[in-house]
């Protein structure tokens, strides 16, 4: 399982759990945000993988690496229409020549997670990169979606949670 997630392009050494509760109270460019998923210096593994998957516990990973760069941009969407979002956006990349990416299922079926594959990219390049496909996207759907990582938010918050399967 690991495999699949480096696959992917996370940096396992490490990992957030979210936690019932606000664990870091974080100040970031005027504004104050409240994390409730918890860093843990630890290599991640196949235990921790087997609970997120049976949703006993929820795990996320780092878009970013130390630098701040990323080979991961993720669209996630959580709303009413997944299929057809998940087409929608599939024709989108066909037309403007993005063919390296993958879609997963999140919590439940009304959640999406895809995953674009691109060579390393600054948090500012991969953020313009993601507003350009999102100012798309929405010409065809409503805003139903986020995009990490995120030039607007702290090291913390661009984290994303482990997807559950392949869409």
């Amino acid at each position: 399982m690991i495999e699949n997630i480096k696959k992917l392009g996370f940096n396992t050494d490490y990992y957030y759990i979210k936690r019932g509760y606000v664990v870091d109270r974080i100040q970031f460019e005027n504004r104050t945000f409240y994390a409730k998923f918890e860093k843990i210096d630890e290599p991640i593994n196949d235990t921790l993988l087997k609970q997120h998957l049976k949703k006993e516990s929820t795990v996320a990973l780092s878009l970013l690496d130390k630098n701040s760069h990323t080979t991961l941009l993720l669209i996630e969407y959580k709303g009413d229409e997944a299929t057809k979002f998940y087409y929608t956006a599939k024709q989108l990349f066909g037309s403007i020549g993005i063919q390296d990416y993958e879609a997963y299922e999140g919590k439940s079926d009304r959640h999406i997670q895809i995953y674009i594959k691109t060579e390393p990219l600054s948090l500012e390049d991969a953020s313009e990169k993601l507003q350009e496909i999102s100012d798309l996207l929405c010409i065809k759907l409503p805003s139903d979606w986020r995009t990490l990582p995120n030039k607007n938010l702290p090291e913390q918050y661009n984290i994303a949670t482990l997807p559950y399967k392949k869409y």
